[in-house]
């Protein structure tokens, strides 16, 4: 999947957040803004994808305040990472 569907799907409907489509999951991303990405569930089995989630787990633990997984990253930083992640 191209990294353009990733970032449409995720931002279609910010305000009111769509539906997760099968396959994906839902999760925020950011310093201190919180932007909502939907992306592929296979990303989790990629090293530089679980490394974040580690990061998450130290930071929030398992009460995450968006009520998803939560990821402190820049969104930068999340960005370059997809588009890493869908060349493989």
């Amino acid at each position: 999947m191209a990294i353009r569907q990733i970032l449409r799907r995720s931002f279609h409907g910010e305000r009111r957040p769509a539906e997760v489509p099968k396959g994906h999951l839902a999760v925020y991303v950011g310093e201190i803004e919180k932007k909502r990405f939907v992306i592929p569930v296979s990303y989790l089995n990629h090293s530089s994808f679980q490394e974040l989630l580690h990061r998450a787990e130290e930071e929030f633990g398992f009460s995450h305040p968006m009520g998803g997984i939560t990821i402190p990253c820049s969104e930068d930083l999340f960005v370059d990472l997809l588009s890493d992640l869908s060349r493989t």
